[in-house]
């Protein structure tokens, strides 16, 4: 007499997200995320599965590999236009670390992809996931929350984002971009990410708008090597870490009574 055994279901997607660096920033539950998946797919920024992960790092400051599997999967930095046609490089690239997760997670094995930060606040993550669900439409997922880089910074730093009636803005300032002076004129509060290859542009801008004195800022929030510019002009050419960012208030904090 013969049994069947039936196949085992998918396993499911986590998009883990690990925060800005300080690997104690990592919530309860992404540790446990963690510690659950066989499999980490994790993001670099170099083809060949040969390029160092940032978000690898910060989770094996509190998750040890043990036996789990690493595959490292290849993510170019390149812009990426949202309503526009996307580069074919970008595309293949993504196509490519789906397969990789899919293959696992139609062995039924859990896979977490840890990513900086937070998964929705410019990951790669989404990208991955919005591949995998044209792929694959019911593939199972969770999406764990992080700790995102403004946030330490206004920690560390003790500087909040906004309050009461400010408007603030979240702008990746890698794209050079009109809307920038613009936001800058018009709103309250901006955080500016990904700074480190336009400070000198950037310096400029804020200077011929009257707010190098209202901005701070921060590289490599929470980490040993974290360096603070109170004046920014003081990081005028030189060269920064990709984890820098930009806090910007026009308001002081007092109440009128």
């Amino acid at each position: 007499m013969s049994t069947q055994t039936s196949a085992a279901p998918p396993g499911r997607l986590y998009l883990v997200g690990v925060g800005p660096g300080d690997p104690e920033l990592m919530t309860v539950k992404a540790v446990r995320a963690l510690e659950r998946c066989p499999v980490w797919a994790v993001p670099t920024a170099r083809d060949g599965g040969k390029g160092e992960s940032s978000a690898l790092s910060i989770a094996l400051g509190m998750v040890p590999a043990k036996d789990r599997e690493i595959v490292r999967l290849f993510f170019p930095m390149k812009h990426v236009f949202l309503e526009s046609q996307a580069d074919p490089a970008l595309v293949s690239a993504w196509q490519e670390a789906a397969a990789a997760v899919l293959s696992r997670l139609d062995q039924g094995l859990d896979v977490a992809f840890p990513t900086l930060g937070d998964p929705g606040i410019y990951s790669t993550a989404f990208y991955l996931l919005g591949v995998i669900q044209q792929i694959r439409p019911d593939t199972r997922i969770s999406i764990v929350p992080g700790i995102t880089a403004m946030s330490a910074c206004s920690a560390g730093q003790a500087r909040p984002l906004a309050l009461g009636n400010d408007v603030l803005a979240v702008v990746p300032a890698a794209f050079e971009d009109e809307r920038l002076r613009r936001i800058l004129t018009d709103l309250d509060a901006v955080v500016l990410m990904k700074v480190h290859k336009r400070m000198d542009s950037l310096i400029a801008l804020l200077e011929e708008l009257g707010l190098v004195d209202q901005a701070v800022l921060i590289e490599c929030a929470g980490l040993p090597e974290e360096r603070v510019y109170t004046d920014i002009r003081a990081a005028g050419g030189r060269k920064l870490h990709y984890f820098s960012t930009m806090l910007i208030r026009k308001k002081n904090l007092q109440v009128q009574p």
